[in-house]
């Protein structure tokens, strides 16, 4: 069972590795992350755990891209399996003996290929190292997918990164040390990595740029296990018993002291079955480490790990693949948005995208809009707004009064009596000031037209915004042109059919409306407002009226409506101080306006008009208000919904460019291609997590 996660999380690895193994990846799999300063030891560790060589060596960054290295235990034969030390030795001579029928190497990037020989798979990985990086020692990212399959090895996943490197040599990139620091935190910073951060022992643990990265991202030092390398090569007399106890600098997993070969036993063909031989003999040897001696080693090591990696797969799977299916749901949804490749033919896109078009119009401005909003009011609902709200309101706040004063009445009731004074109130007065009144209508009419104009090309907005529609640029572009288009010539009759509204208003003063004020109840109240009938005092204790001694005597009407009889008709037009003009009867002045004080009558005649204009003005709001929504719905709205997809049918459908409209856009394609690769890769992983 142990031996099938680990070998599961490797086909994770496999199916996931086309994402790269870097943030794209939207599952962070359980992997132990090789860290350490550059020559720290690091590539010899991990040959060590292998039991072969196979990695480049030489000095400067050997390690520029990162490399999954996938161990997988196969039982060779029959017999009992050994121990990483118990090894074939039967060709103890030559390198004949390093390479056997039991153990090879497979690379992702070269699917059925096997290596048999050690020598190649080194070349190979220096080959596509150089393929990806070019020979200028740069780095990249992109790792090498590398399985080596052998008796010797326990089964674990290890993942090696270039080595932290302070200045840059050769063609080196001068950020050299940040490009290494970033792409070692990307792998080392996702949870379910385990840090294995390799130290040099001869050197000071608490200067170990390892370890520090570790716990940048790992503070408590919870998945961090450390291995201390060159344990040989410290000074007489000293060792690192303080770390292994965790005295010096604490991590959950502990240390582990290892011994690799020197670049003297390389070169003498050192083989790495005798060093092991030899570390082992070194630590049970050793004064310091003998009573824990097998805590030491690279074996002791390679089962370590074996243990903490499989742990840390139990607790993580079940989360994994809750991940897969939340990635792969999500990505399904945008490829289902994207649509499939352009299999149709362009009229046939076209007519899906109009009539589209035209249901979500038709949906939006009755209210029944895919997503509808609870933070803003939309479509129809704004449309509304406008009517009710900005429109009527418009229309109430308009006052006659604030434009017609008692001169203009007085002046018009004149003219409109001709020669002869008019001996009661003038209709024909009444009738010039309210249509000049009702003509002031027209402009917040007009003005509620282009606003609910504005409103549909917002409703089109609101449409086109959608990813459906960003799929095929040209098609919206044109989409929205013809729609625009439509909408200003339908402004015209519009316009024209609201302002007839306001002119047949204004011709037709309909003094017969049951609504209006009758003049003789006009009369009445004006009469009621200047002679008051005289209060009657009650006696409160009887509530009989008190004799009319006792009763208050009437109030004088207003000085103003005194009528002396000097003023004559047009009032003191000519004052005293005129007197000469008048002894002299000059012709009269080429601008005459009734001016001066106003005769009782005149002033009662003025309140009369005034009531009337005002009762008649607040009919004709209230049917302004209620008519003009009504025209607007008529000639824009609902000639804009039933016609719309006919005008776009016309226009789109024989256009000759259509081929060219239905391109998709550069970005969708791309997209789609992600989401197909994605969507591919994650049924694969979610097939693998499954059988688990």
């Amino acid at each position: 069972m142990d031996e099938t996660l680990i070998a599961t999380i490797n086909k994770l690895q496999d199916a996931l590795a086309p994402l790269g193994g870097g943030s794209s990846s939207p599952v962070d799999l359980p992997q132990i992350t090789v860290v350490g300063s550059q020559s720290s030891g690091k590539s010899s560790v991990l040959e060590n755990i292998v039991g072969r060589d196979f990695l480049p060596r030489g000095t400067g960054i050997v390690t520029r891209r990162p490399l999954v290295l996938q161990l997988i235990n196969k039982r060779a034969t029959p017999k009992p399996q050994q121990d990483l030390l118990d090894i074939n030795t039967t060709k103890e001579n030559g390198d004949a003996s390093e390479n056997n029928a039991d153990e090879w190497g497979e690379f992702l990037h070269l699917p059925n290929k096997k290596f048999y020989n050690f020598e190649d798979i080194r070349k190979e990985i220096v080959r596509e190292t150089d393929a990806k990086t070019g020979h200028n020692l740069g780095i990249s990212p992109v790792p090498i997918n590398l399985r080596i399959y052998s008796p010797h090895v326990l089964t674990l996943t290890l993942v090696d990164l270039p080595g932290l490197t302070k200045v840059p040599v050769g063609d080196q990139p001068q950020d050299i040390e940040r490009q290494i620091k970033d792409m070692i935190m990307k792998f080392i910073s996702k949870p379910n990595a385990i840090i294995l951060s390799v130290n040099a022992a001869n050197t000071d643990l608490a200067n170990s740029d390892g370890l520090k990265l570790a716990r940048e991202v790992d503070p408590e030092g919870a998945r961090t296990i450390g291995v201390l390398t060159k344990v040989d090569l410290m000074d007489e007399g000293t060792d690192v018993i303080d770390i292994l106890a965790g005295r010096v600098i604490p991590l959950r997993f502990g240390y582990v002291p290892v011994i690799n070969r020197g670049q003297k036993d390389i070169e003498s063909k050192k083989t790495i079955r005798q060093a092991l031989q030899d570390e082992r003999e070194f630590f049970e040897n050793h004064p310091s480490y003998k009573a824990k001696a097998h805590y030491c080693g690279t074996p002791y090591l390679a089962k370590k790990l074996n243990g903490i990696l499989l742990h840390h797969i139990k607790g993580t799977l079940p989360d994994i693949k809750m991940r897969i299916e939340h990635s792969l749901k999500k990505y399904s949804n945008e490829l289902s948005t994207l649509g499939p490749e352009m299999a149709e033919s362009p009229t046939s896109i076209a007519l899906s995208m109009i009539t589209n078009f035209s249901k979500d119009y038709n949906g939006i401005l009755s209210g029944e809009a895919k997503e509808l909003s609870s933070q803003e009011l939309s479509g129809g609902a704004r449309i509304s707004f406008v009517f009710h709200e900005i429109f009527k309101n418009g229309i109430t706040a308009l006052d006659p009064f604030d434009q017609i004063k008692d001169a203009d009445i007085r002046t018009i009731m004149h003219n409109t009596s001709g020669s002869a004074p008019s001996l009661f109130v003038g209709t024909q007065a009444f009738e010039v000031l309210v249509k000049q009144q009702i003509h002031r209508m027209e402009e917040p009419s007009v003005r509620c037209i282009n606003l609910i104009f504005d409103e549909l090309v917002r409703i089109l907005s609101q449409i086109i915004s959608q990813p459906l529609y960003s799929r095929y640029p040209g098609l919206k572009e044109q989409l929205s042109q013809f729609f625009i288009q439509f909408l200003r010539e339908e402004l015209v009759p519009t316009t024209k059919f609201v302002t007839d509204i306001i002119d047949a208003e204004q011709t037709y003063v309909n003094t017969a409306h049951p609504d209006l004020l009758k003049g003789s109840q006009a009369m009445a109240i004006v009469e009621e407002k200047f002679h008051p009938k005289p209060q009657v005092v009650v006696d409160p204790k009887t509530g009989k009226p008190l004799p009319p001694s006792q009763q208050p005597p009437p109030q004088s009407s207003s000085p103003i409506l005194k009528d002396d009889g000097t003023n004559g008709f047009f009032g003191g037009f000519f004052s005293s101080k005129n007197k000469k003009r008048l002894q002299q009867m000059e012709a009269p002045p080429p601008v005459l306006r009734a001016t001066g004080n106003m005769s009782e009558r005149e002033t009662m005649e003025t309140e009369v008009i005034k009531l009337l204009i005002s009762s008649y003005y607040n009919i004709v709001k209230r049917t302004v208000a209620d008519v003009v929504p009504k025209a607007i719905m008529l000639k824009l709205i609902v000639r804009s919904r039933e016609e719309i997809q006919k005008v776009l049918l016309e226009k789109l459908y024989n256009s000759p460019d259509l081929e060219d409209l239905v391109k998709e856009n550069e970005l969708t394609v791309q997209k789609r291609k992600e989401c197909v690769k994605m969507v591919e890769v994650l049924r694969n992983a979610s097939e693998i997590v499954s059988s688990v």
